[in-house]
């Protein structure tokens, strides 16, 4: 069986508002829970950051630029954030310089998203204190690879 890969060419307008969801079993108050951030102008990597993560006991929420991911952020104080290099509105690289800006921020793991091969963008974040990248399109196992470099994720208990 294969893995569902993304292509780098699938991208959504600015008008794409972001959803914020839980994951089924996922609740607010369980400390256990990881909170993991997805800032991505494109709405199908978006929905297969959470379904990657779906078999694990975390809480995925969406942002479709770094403005929202910036907001989203401050509000939820996520575990991880998945961050796409090229948005609108604000794109990665700036997200990512006024997160390590931020006193309160600066300490989240971030993994990188990107469809560029340019080597210096990678240099930049790398600079910036990222735990990693991964290259578009990718499989949702990289996802999960990355995500368990930066939080013990832990499989959901069926009920």
């Amino acid at each position: 069986m294969t893995e569902p890969s993304v292509s780098s060419e699938t991208r959504t307008t600015t008008s794409d508002m972001p959803r914020r969801g839980i994951l089924a079993g996922a609740t607010l108050s369980d400390p256990m829970t990881h909170k993991i951030l997805s800032v991505d102008d494109s709405k199908v990597v978006r929905i297969m950051i959470t379904r990657a993560l779906n078999p694990y006991d975390c809480r995925v929420v969406e942002a479709a630029n770094g403005v929202d991911g910036l907001e989203a952020a401050a509000r939820e104080k996520p575990d991880l954030i998945f961050l796409d290099i090229t948005m609108p509105v604000m794109d990665g690289l700036e997200m990512l310089t006024r997160l390590k800006s931020d006193p309160e921020l600066r300490s989240i793991p971030v993994v990188m998203l990107t469809a560029e091969s340019n080597q210096d963008s990678i240099r930049r974040a790398d600079g910036l204190g990222i735990v990693g990248y991964i290259a578009k399109p990718f499989k949702e196992s990289q996802l999960v690879e990355k995500a368990k470099l930066a939080v013990a994720l832990e499989p959901k208990v069926a009920l």
